[in-house]
């Protein structure tokens, strides 16, 4: 066991008390834990699996404000993501990027009263939107970022120019828009940088993943995988941040002694990484947000060299991992080739799949779109009391966890010392100003190439100077494949410093060897001779980690054995982990 997993362990052998515990180690939880122990608080993060693997591991990737948002009315949804937008664009420059989104349009009045069925309390399907609804909204976004605009105004193109420009694209449509959101580079990787963060500035604080609380005794058990026997744990306050599982968590840990109405419903988002040049060209750097036939929201976008599409709106009762069926993988098909109809798409293509399930406020909605994507905290009274994170997406993050730690203070008494609104994350940290300059900057201090400095100053940011300090020390610091700029010195790293565990860790969530397609059966063979020195694994423990991986990515990602085996036959992929092309920096797209 890593030392210091054993360290973490071993305090809270020796003193189980702590101020807060959060359990759910998802964005939500990982945020809250950080942001309570900043103001000092001794603080308790236990996840059950990896940190950032259920839900948190399957958005679309997107940071936004949530245009579609509006028609339901939630204007101050709108209005708070985008100022969080703007802030994880300042704050995570290395993982946050401006993504120029484009709408094709298909009539002119239609739309305009879905806003208003939303507010006479319609839960049906709104009708197809149209130019005017679009303007109106586009309009509503421009002037909520007025004061501090960061991206530029929204333009609408005639069918003439929108086709001059995008000329795979279906020609039923009548005009086009632009506006501009943001995408996220490696969700994952992000959350595990507030907690190593949180490490760092609060080290009284305490994160495991591969750990669950239960109740047992005289309060509450911690169970450790990989230690014998349980911890005893005593909480002043518990926060559940377990997502869709937030009703059966609260009934885990006793705090239903009374009838306990169920608060969190869910619905399931698929969605598809394709490898499709062609598509990929047509996209012109673009994300592509359009209605499918039955007027259901989707989208296409360049990411990391290959096309994200998505997604499904499918509402689920009861929580569980979930995958992309195959239903869902034709649907996301034909939603591509309705936008895209003279581009050949087909179920090769795909790469890799991913599934998880929205956490959002019960609701009695027929159309899965009208429910509400806002949060709030729903408090279960006991001793110590339960506070409920409900609801809640990746770009409000933050402030959902600032809401919860203020609820938190005033339970416990205790006054905000700092806030995290300017608080930069992980490798945003003393940041040079775009990922070229830092780029630049570790070509001249380090014996690497361009392709590397550029790999790395786009996934770590200016952590990358700690892990090229690591790696210069090391005699494997070689590359894993000879067409990837990932080392084995690196996965070292990571396995030391990101409280890695199993196999999976590594290449679902440590890097995107996955959700590129880069994974192949031999660099597989490769991570498990590494981690398997690393983490003291028997042969027998490092044949069992690889079989589990192999089962993971076959059942829940869409990737097979043979197809693993094929990409190591085929040879070296035509991309890497770089977006192929780079969007200006965001000093570049300010307005004057």
């Amino acid at each position: 066991m890593p030392a210091f997993r054993n360290d973490a362990i071993r305090r809270i052998g020796q003193d189980g008390h702590f101020d807060a515990v959060v359990v759910g180690g998802g964005i939500n939880g990982i945020a809250t834990y950080r942001d309570l122990a900043l103001q000092g608080l001794r603080v308790l993060l236990v996840e059950r699996g990896d940190f950032a693997s259920g839900c948190s591991a399957a958005p679309s990737r997107m940071i936004h404000g949530g245009l579609r948002y509006l028609e339901n009315g939630e204007f101050g949804l709108v209005a708070e993501s985008l100022r969080e937008r703007d802030a994880l664009l300042t704050l995570a420059p290395h993982m946050v990027h401006p993504l120029p989104t484009t709408i094709p349009i298909m009539s002119v009045f239609s739309g305009l009263f879905n806003a208003a069925a939303a507010f006479a309390g319609s839960s049906g399907k709104p009708t197809r939107r149209g130019a005017l609804a679009i303007k109106v909204g586009l309009a509503l976004y421009d002037f909520v970022t007025r004061k501090k605009r960061l991206l530029p105004r929204h333009e609408f193109r005639s069918r003439e120019a929108t086709l001059a420009q995008w000329p795979a694209l279906t020609p039923d449509l009548r005009y086009s828009a632009t506006y501009y959101d943001a995408w996220i580079r490696q969700p994952e990787r992000l959350a595990v940088e507030l907690i190593t963060d949180t490490e760092r500035d609060a080290p009284q604080a305490i994160a495991l993943n591969y750990a669950e609380l239960e109740r047992g005794g005289n309060g509450y058990l911690l169970r450790v995988e990989g230690l014998d026997g349980c911890l005893e744990v005593r909480p002043g306050i518990i926060v559940n941040a377990t997502g869709a599982w937030i009703d059966r968590t609260a009934h885990a840990l006793g705090m239903t002694a009374t009838a306990q109405q169920p608060v969190v419903s869910g619905t399931k988002g698929s969605h598809l990484i394709l490898d499709n040049p062609a598509l990929h060209s047509a996209l012109n750097g673009h994300m592509i947000f359009f209605e499918n036939t039955d007027n259901r929201v989707c989208i296409l976008f360049p990411y990391l060299g290959r096309v994200l599409a998505g997604s499904t709106d499918i509402k689920v009762e009861n929580p569980a991992r979930v995958r992309c069926e195959p239903e869902e993988r034709d649907y996301i098909l034909d939603a591509i080739r309705y936008v895209f109809p003279e581009i050949a798409i087909v179920a090769s293509d795909i790469v890799f799949s991913f599934s998880g399930i929205r956490p959002l406020p019960r609701s009695d909605a027929e159309f899965t779109g009208r429910i509400s994507r806002s949060h709030f905290i729903h408090r279960i009274e006991g001793d110590p009391p339960q506070l409920c994170m409900v609801g809640g997406k990746w770009t409000t993050f933050r402030a959902f966890a600032e809401q919860a730690t203020d609820q938190v203070l005033t339970h416990l008494g205790r006054r905000r010392v700092t806030g995290t609104l300017t608080r930069p994350v992980g490798g945003g940290r003393d940041f040079p100003g775009s990922v070229d300059r830092l780029a630049e900057m570790l070509e001249r201090n380090f014996p690497i190439d361009s392709v590397r400095a550029s790999y790395l100053a786009e996934t770590y940011g200016s952590r990358a100077f700690d892990i090229m300090a690591f790696c210069t020390t090391r005699t494997d610091d070689r590359p894993l494949t000879a067409s990837l700029p990932v080392t084995e010195a690196e996965i070292v790293w990571l396995i030391r410093s990101e409280s890695v565990r199993h196999l999976a860790d590594i290449v679902l969530r440590r890097t995107a060897l996955a959700i590129t397609g880069q994974i192949d059966i031999a660099i597989i063979a490769s991570l498990a001779r590494i981690a398997a020195s690393e983490l003291g694994w028997s042969a027998d423990q490092a044949a069992f980690e690889q079989d589990q991986l192999l089962t993971e990515l076959d059942v829940f990602h869409g990737v097979s054995k043979d197809i693993l085996e094929i990409r190591c036959k085929e040879g070296p992929h035509d991309k890497s982990f770089t977006q192929s092309a780079p969007e200006p920096s965001l000093s570049e797209r300010r307005l004057p």
